[in-house]
C-alpha cells in the first residue's frame, strides 16, 4: 500500500495542471530545502511544488504545477533550478538520466574537463554515433 501511495503521486500532479518535473541528486541535509526555496520564490504563479524521492541516496523528484504551461513560470525555473542545485553540489541528474533535455544543462554539474572526457569517451566507443544518437552529452563541452 506505501507503494502505491507513492506511484499515485505522480498521477495525481498530472491531474493539478501542467506539470514541471526535475530529477534531482543533492546532499541528504538539503534534499527538501529546494522546495521551501521555490515556495518562496515562485508563491502563487505555481499551483504546487513537491518533492519526493529517495532519502538514502539524496534523490529528488521535484515538480511544480500551474494551470498550464507559462513561458514566465519557466524562466522562473531555470536556470534556477540548475543553480540553486550546483549549489549545493548536487547533480542535475538522478535516476531518470539525461535524455534530450538535461543535455546542455550538464555543465552545473560536471566541470568542463569531465564533459570533455565524455565526449571523447563517446566518440572512442562509438564512432558513428548511432548509440543513443543526441542523448546524454552536450552539444558542446
Amino acid at each position: 500500500m506505501l507503494w502505491a501511495l507513492r506511484e499515485r503521486i505522480t498521477e495525481a500532479l498530472s491531474r493539478d495542471g501542467y506539470v514541471y518535473k526535475y530529477d534531482l541528486s543533492l546532499p541528504v541535509g538539503r534534499l527538501y530545502d529546494i522546495v521551501t526555496d521555490l515556495r518562496a520564490r515562485l508563491g502563487p504563479h505555481a499551483k504546487h511544488v513537491v518533492g519526493y524521492g529517495h532519502l538514502g541516496d539524496g534523490n529528488l523528484h521535484l515538480n511544480v504545477t500551474a494551470e498550464a504551461f507559462s513561458p514566465s513560470l519557466l524562466a522562473a525555473l531555470e536556470p534556477h533550478v540548475y543553480e540553486w542545485t550546483a549549489g549545493q553540489q548536487g547533480s542535475v541528474s538522478a535516476g531518470h538520466g539525461v535524455g534530450f533535455r538535461k543535455r546542455d544543462v550538464l555543465g552545473y554539474s560536471k566541470p568542463p574537463g569531465a564533459l570533455q572526457l565524455m565526449q571523447q569517451l563517446k566518440a572512442l566507443l562509438d564512432p558513428k554515433g548511432i548509440l543513443n544518437p543526441y542523448k546524454t552529452l552536450p552539444s558542446q563541452a
